[in-house]
């Protein structure tokens, strides 16, 4: 098992080189990108994201004390735009009553308790808080989504149906070293695996890069 972690991704890198992700030029904004990026693709999130900053709305004094009606209009391209704007919200407020809004503070604290404070935010799951514990705030966690779940089912590394986020997560963080670059990598090129080769419907197997693994 081990040996076919490290393999896919020698072999991912090996092919699509590295990719730089996640795009964002703060750690407040890669954290906001997080929540808006929930079922949606991250083209609808770089327009919302523009909208903010277009009108000079993406810091966290603005965005924390902005109506969540006023929010919800400028995120609208990112879809769930209403129930998007409260769970960020959620957050920010989070962050503005136990960390008197130093957003720097709060993704300073340590892993485990950065992730269970995240977790307890309503709207935030595993792989948002992950996501925030791994790109926001350089935390070594591995970030589970569809894609890996669909790569690591097709390679019979995990049941298609019936693996739950804990275990694949676990699967990357017992087979890989402790390593917040790798981590981040490797999430990156599963996601442009599972959007290029390793579609949901009609997968490029004839010339994936993991063909014959």
């Amino acid at each position: 098992m081990e040996n076919r972690i490290s393999e896919i991704y020698r072999r991912l890198f090996g092919f699509f080189g590295p990719q730089s992700w996640w795009p964002g030029e703060t750690p407040f904004e890669i954290m906001v990108g997080a929540v808006l990026t929930q079922n949606t693709a991250w083209i609808n999130v770089e327009k919302a994201i523009k909208n903010l900053k277009d009108f000079n709305l993406l810091s966290f004094d603005i965005l924390v004390s902005l109506p969540p009606q006023v929010l919800a209009e400028h995120i609208r391209p990112c879809g769930y735009y209403n129930l998007k704007a409260g769970r960020l919200q959620n957050l920010l407020r989070l962050i503005d009553e136990e960390f008197a809004g130093d957003v720097d503070s709060f993704l300073d604290l340590e892993l485990a308790v950065l992730r269970q404070a995240l977790l307890a935010v309503k709207g935030i799951g595993r792989e948002t808080a992950d996501s925030i514990c791994l790109y926001a705030a350089n935390k070594p966690i591995f970030v589970v989504d569809a894609y890996t779940h669909r790569i690591l089912s097709r390679h019979d590394l995990v049941l298609e149906d019936g693996a739950d986020y804990d275990e694949v997560q676990e699967i990357f963080m017992a087979g890989l070293p402790e390593d917040t670059a790798m981590f981040n990598e490797y999430h990156a090129l599963l996601v442009r695996l599972g959007k290029e080769y390793c579609k949901k419907s009609k997968p490029k197997c004839d010339i994936c890069p993991l063909k014959g693994l």
